[in-house]
């Protein structure tokens, strides 16, 4: 069959024509998803800049790495409804906006507490830009091979944006304040919102219902509740706090699942998770980002002040994650309807526990080449694995409720990458604490040391020569004990992301696919 007869086919399945137009409002979808890309990116780059300037403890640390997709994870399913009630293109919009401001807001912190505020704001806005473009996407894109690919150039640019983000950062970092890698946002908002504005069309559930303020709360305190006592439970064991935190959060959540269940028109259709092949994708991206987020987060760090690499070098030796997952995502669609979609999925997830895996053997000394390789692996893996998944969530609902399919999706990543950073960056810390005292390093200054590898950097420069020299290498070296124990973790969870992939997606096909 040629590719004209069966585009032609597809469309007639459908019952939909081509949207004029689609492609050009596809470059604005992803000029929005750069934009989330790049602002991921460059916080792990700027860190150690943020530990120098606002010194903010260990756990504040985390909390400016984690808040922000703490919050989203608890507002995107609401944002996603939202878009689908009052339209997917005024959300984009507003919230790529409100996006922009938070991130001014960011780049002028003065204090720890003020930066977290900031991180938190933005993680508002942003619930609002992931959820509209997929949601747009799958509005805009009828044939399904169409919509595979427009999916990949969609994972492509997020992957771009994390290639674009530190090298970029790094340059910023190298000439301006650390503030300055927030900035850069403001450029792509203006014009992402001029050009959409023109582009975009707009598309909404005809038959929204009511937008259900009671299962907005529900869903935004059961998700931070569980969260952050996980957070704490990791970092400092299990307390009367945590116990709270996870009591009131599972009752949150227990209560959202019972009303939307009860609701004519819910927030969240929860009979979507009956469909195997959409529940699978979900578990996949789950497991396989909190593998990758807590380590990914360290990386930087590791790169910067164990290796002693410049923010710029330091950016360009994770390029080729980026380039690795840009090109699967692209090639993503089309291998699964080749082969299978749990072979791909799968496949992909084995790459990522293995890469990671890798990771256990990286030093001080582990030269550009190798680390090279090793992220380029992890960077086809989750290329693969992202964007698959990401088709498929699409392709099992109907497009009325493209908006809440993607917000479950993007909800799936975003409380991954917060369960990721809080207990593989947990498990950097605790092995990075336990560190023996070098002599001659007063008790106040080793304390110091303690809270985070920054700390130390700057502690060891205020010490004697000798002594500064012994604690910084004490230092360095667990930091990177630590990181290996977290890498050997996220490796065996993406393998065991990659087993249940293999069996909840079985004999799952993409539409259009080959029968």
């Amino acid at each position: 069959m040629s590719g004209a007869t069966a585009v032609g086919a597809a469309e007639q399945r459908t019952g939909e024509q081509p949207r004029p137009g689609r492609w050009l409002a596809l470059g604005v979808l992803v000029l929005a998803v750069l934009l989330v890309g790049v602002d991921a990116t460059v916080l792990g780059l700027a860190a150690p800049y943020l530990s120098e300037d606002l010194r903010p403890s260990g756990t504040q640390l985390l909390w400016i790495g984690d808040v922000y997709s703490f919050v989203i994870a608890g507002l995107l399913v609401s944002m996603g409804s939202l878009g689908d009630r009052i339209g997917r293109k005024k959300l984009l919009l507003t919230g790529s906006v409100a996006f922009g401001a938070m991130s001014a807001l960011a780049a002028y912190a003065t204090t720890p507490e003020m930066m977290i505020a900031a991180r938190a704001l933005q993680g508002v806005a942003g619930a609002t830009l992931m959820p509209s473009t997929l949601a747009l996407i799958r509005n805009l894109f009828h044939d399904p091979r169409e919509r595979s690919l427009a999916v990949g150039v969609w994972g492509a640019a997020a992957s771009a944006g994390t290639a674009v983000g530190p090298v970029l950062g790094g340059f910023l970092l190298g000439h301006f304040w650390w503030g300055s890698v927030f900035l850069i946002n403001l450029p792509m908002m203006v014009v992402l919102v001029a050009v959409g504005i023109k582009v975009l069309p707009e598309s909404r559930n005809p038959k929204p219902g009511p937008w259900d303020l009671a299962s907005v709360g529900l869903s935004l305190v059961g998700m931070i509740g569980v969260v952050y006592a996980v957070k704490e439970a990791a970092a400092h064991g299990i307390g009367v706090g945590v116990v709270v935190a996870a009591v009131i959060g599972v009752l949150a959540l227990v209560g959202f699942v019972r009303r939307q269940l009860r609701l004519p028109t819910p927030l969240l259709d929860m009979k979507l998770f009956g469909n195997r092949g959409f529940s699978g994708a979900v578990l996949a991206d789950l497991l396989t980002i909190l593998g990758l987020a807590g380590l990914l987060f360290f990386l930087s760090q590791f790169l910067q002040m164990v290796q002693g690499r410049s923010p710029l070098n330091a950016g360009l030796v994770e390029l080729p994650a980026a380039v690795g997952a840009m090109g699967a995502g692209l090639a993503a669609g089309h291998v699964a309807r080749r082969l299978s979609v749990r072979a791909v999925v799968s496949g992909g997830l084995v790459l990522v526990g293995l890469g990671l895996g890798a990771c256990a053997w990286v030093s001080a000394t582990t030269g550009t080449p190798v680390l090279g390789t090793i992220l380029f692996v992890v960077g086809v893996g989750a290329g693969f694995s992202f964007t698959v998944t990401a088709d498929v969530i699409l392709s099992s609902v109907p497009k009325e409720q493209a908006g809440a399919a993607s917000a479950v999706s993007e909800t799936a990543y975003e409380l991954g990458s917060a369960l990721g950073i809080a207990l593989l960056g947990s498990v950097v810390t605790g092995v990075y604490r336990n560190f023996t005292a070098p002599e001659g390093v007063p008790g106040e200054a080793l304390g110091a040391a303690r809270e985070s590898l920054g700390g130390a950097v700057e502690t060891a420069g205020d010490l004697p020569h000798r002594a500064g020299e012994a604690l910084l290498h004490a230092a360095q070296g667990a930091f990177t004990d630590g990181m290996e124990t977290a890498a050997v973790v996220g490796g065996v969870i993406s393998l065991s992301a990659a087993a249940a992939a293999w069996i909840l997606l079985r004999g799952h096909r993409l539409d259009g696919g080959d029968v």
